[in-house]
Parts: structure tokens; sequence; C-alpha cells
């Protein structure tokens, strides 16, 4: 078993969500960082779609039970058993009755720590994510507390051989973000279109401290809406990254626990940029940049080269 003994920020399982039934309002609530998922699943020695903790902050710390093997992900944080570091995006052995603590984060916001067996975790509608909102999945459907028990379905035998050091994708702000056009694009006035995608370097916009696992808000340039235009629209359905702009000008990124939206969509951030999001905390800088559909489909194809797993 695995105690909780601090869940940082905020804690929750995720895995890599219940897909396919946006259609009756459901979303997935997956994984933010999907390749920092992959990655801890891998590293672990676990199905890819394993369920792992996904964890906001400094200060998280937990007691295994038995001898376990444990990997962490994402961000770049400091962790330590009993006072000794641990490696990151590689394998480790966490002993029995020795506490796993993460004593701060460098670089990016949310990491991955998993370990190796199946967690017994509710499933709902074929995934162990925890839908917050809503109340189910995951443990008893809601973020761990101090003091919650997770105990494994099944755990195989830790090797210590699985697998080797992962590339490390780069999370230090200024964050460039890549979109390609959506369905409203021409609501906006071009001279304002021009202004808001014009400035590529680090002042382009501010994550907003209103931000969270639903949405991310952006400060800085707003757009101007055209005469006429309507500053909501029937909602209609959204996926994870869509932009859309409400009647203030300022985008909010849809992150994975949304499937409508009644804003204006400026665009989509391309597959290549979604794990990103995962990182980006309030007071971080954002530049905004359009691509082509055909850049973005070549970013995706260029993405999963670099980030191949052995």
């Amino acid at each position: 078993m695995i105690e909780i003994v601090n869940p940082g920020l905020l804690c929750l399982t995720v895995d890599e969500g219940r897909n396919g039934f946006a259609h009756i309002g459901v979303p997935s609530s997956s994984a933010l960082d999907r390749y920092a998922l992959r990655a801890v699943n891998y590293l672990t020695g676990n199905s890819s779609v394993a369920p792992a903790l996904e964890v906001m902050g400094k200060g998280f710390a937990c007691i295994a039970g038995l001898d376990v093997g444990c990997a962490i992900t994402g961000a770049r944080v400091r962790a330590l058993i009993d006072g000794e570091p641990v490696p990151l995006w590689t394998p480790f052995l966490l002993p029995a009755g020795k506490r796993l603590i993460v004593a701060g984060v460098d670089e990016g916001f949310r990491y991955y720590i998993g370990f190796s067996g199946k967690l017994a975790l509710e499933e709902v509608m074929g995934s162990c994510a925890t839908n917050v909102e809503c109340g189910f999945g995951g443990f008893k459907g809601r973020p761990l507390l101090k003091g919650d028990v997770l105990e494994f379905e099944e755990l195989p035998k830790w090797r210590g051989e699985a697998g080797a050091v992962l590339t490390i994708p780069a999370l230090d702000p200024p964050h460039l973000l890549r979109l390609v056009e959506g369905p409203e694009k021409g609501y906006f006035t071009r001279p304002s279109l021009k202004k808001f995608f014009s400035d590529t370097g680090p002042s382009g916009f501010m994550v907003s401290a209103r931000s969270n696992r639903t949405g991310i808000r952006l400060e800085g340039r707003a757009l101007t809406f055209k005469e006429g235009a309507e500053k909501s629209i029937d909602s209609e359905g959204v996926i994870p990254g869509t932009i859309q702009i409400p009647g203030d000008g300022k985008p909010i990124i849809t992150l994975h626990e949304r499937t409508l939206g009644g804003y204006a969509r400026l665009g989509v951030i391309v597959r290549a940029d979604r794990d990103l999001l995962a990182h980006l905390k309030p007071a971080d800088r954002v530049c905004l940049k359009l691509v082509s559909l055909e850049e973005g489909e070549e970013l995706w194809r260029k993405r999963q080269e670099a980030l191949r797993f052995p």
C-alpha cells in the first residue's frame, strides 16, 4: 500500500481518460501531460493506460508499505527518500517504510508519480481518472488527502531495469504555443488580430492566477470584436486546447474538463504543444503563434519522433 502523508497543492489519480463520451457531456479528465504519464508507466513497467498520480506543488510525501518500483516525470522536482535525492525520469526503488518527499519544483508545474503495479481505484466508463466536478472515478471521486491509503490490485515483481532515462522536454517559460485557426477567427478585426499575434517575445501574455484544470486564462493584449459580431455563440463542442475569446477579448484555453463552450473559438493549440499546457502556472509568460494545419501536423510528427520511447 501507499499512504499519502502530504498531497501537495493538488494530487489526483489520472490516466489516459474516459474518451468517447463527450457527446453526452462527460469530459476526458485525463492527465494533462500525456507524454509524462506514458513515460512514468513505461519506467515502472506498467501498461501505458495504467493510472498514476498527477501532483501540483511542493510538499508531496508518501510512505510505501512494501518495496515498490517508482518513477517521477513531468515537472523537474527535487525528490528525496529519507533525505537522499532520487533521479527523475528514471526508475528507482521506494523501500518499505521509507518516505518519498518532493521538496521543491524547479521547472514546470505538474509532475507524475507512478508505482510498479496496478492501483485499486474506482473505474468509471473505462477510466480511473478523477472527475472532481462530478465526484466520480479515481480515489472516491476526489483529490487525495493526507492519510489516504492506496492499495494495489496487482503488484508485479520490481526488476529495476524498466528503462533508460528518457528525453525530458524543456518546460521553462516563456512558453511558445502554436495554434491553428478556429471557426470564429473572423469575428475579430484584422488590426486587432495582427497586434494579437505580432508579439512573439516574452511580453506576449501572462498566465492568470484564475486558471485551473478546466481552463487557462491569459492576461495581456485583448482582441477586438468586429462591429455586430456576437460575443457569445450557441454552446458547441470544444476539444482540449481550444482557445475561446469571451467578451473581454482575453483568451481562455480549454483543458480536459470541458466538452462545451459558448465563446468564439479563435483556434486550437496544435497537438505538439498540448502537453505543455500542464506546466503553465500563474505569472508564466506565453506567446501565441498562428500556424497552418499542415505545419501543425508536421510539428506533431517531429514531436513523436523526438520523444519516442527506446
